[in-house]
Formats: C-alpha cells, sequence, structure tokens
C-alpha cells in the first residue's frame, strides 16, 4: 500500500510551474503584432498571465515542463527579452504576494487535462 502523505510530498518537489519574462519592443505597429502573436501563443499553450509581462504554467512532472520550454523556444521573437525559468511546486507555494501592502493568498493550480 501506498503512503499518500509521502506520496503528496514528493508531487511538490516533482511538479513544476514555468513561468516566461519577457519584455518585448512595442514601439512600432509589426513590433505590437509580434508581441501580441508572442503573448497569445503562449495562452494557447496553456499559460495564464501572471502580471503583464510574466506568463506561467502548472506542469505535472520535469518532462512536461520542458516539452512546454521548448515550444516557448520555438515561438520567441527575433527582437526582445525573453526569460523561462521553472521552479518547483513547493517553491511556487512559497512566493508572497502583496497587493498594495495586503498580503494575498496564493491561488491554487487550476486542474488541466493531460491528453497524451
Amino acid at each position: 500500500m501506498i503512503d499518500q502523505s509521502n506520496f503528496s510530498r514528493l508531487n511538490q518537489y516533482r511538479s513544476m510551474w514555468v513561468l516566461v519574462f519577457f519584455d518585448l519592443p512595442t514601439e512600432t505597429k509589426t513590433e505590437r503584432k509580434v508581441a501580441s502573436r508572442f503573448r497569445k501563443n503562449l495562452l494557447d499553450d496553456g499559460f495564464a498571465m501572471f502580471q503583464f509581462s510574466i506568463y506561467m504554467r502548472f506542469c505535472a512532472s520535469r518532462e512536461n515542463s520542458s516539452v512546454h520550454i521548448r515550444r516557448t523556444k520555438n515561438n520567441l521573437p527575433k527582437k526582445g527579452k525573453v526569460c523561462i525559468m521553472q521552479i518547483t511546486d513547493k517553491q511556487f507555494g512559497m512566493m508572497e504576494l502583496f497587493h498594495g501592502q495586503k498580503e494575498v493568498e496564493t491561488e491554487a493550480p487550476s486542474q488541466q487535462l493531460e491528453l497524451f
């Protein structure tokens, strides 16, 4: 029989969050279109906006996170700066969030259906 308390603790270290930080030029119409397409590709791949230029995605494993990192790298714009970071669910859960001076609870990850 599997001890569920150890299993869930193990998952906090195995499941990952992928964060994509970016600063893209938006001075021309073409640059705005490229930046919008990059954001749309992130949303289409299951990322959610954390802040305007920070998107995040929960992944069940490191292998799954590497798939989404590879997709993001394939859609990188030619100009601008993009940073991709992955952290464990445990590390993500230790984040402190503030709106103004008021601390807010970290939202639990939404359930995602994986078909493959």
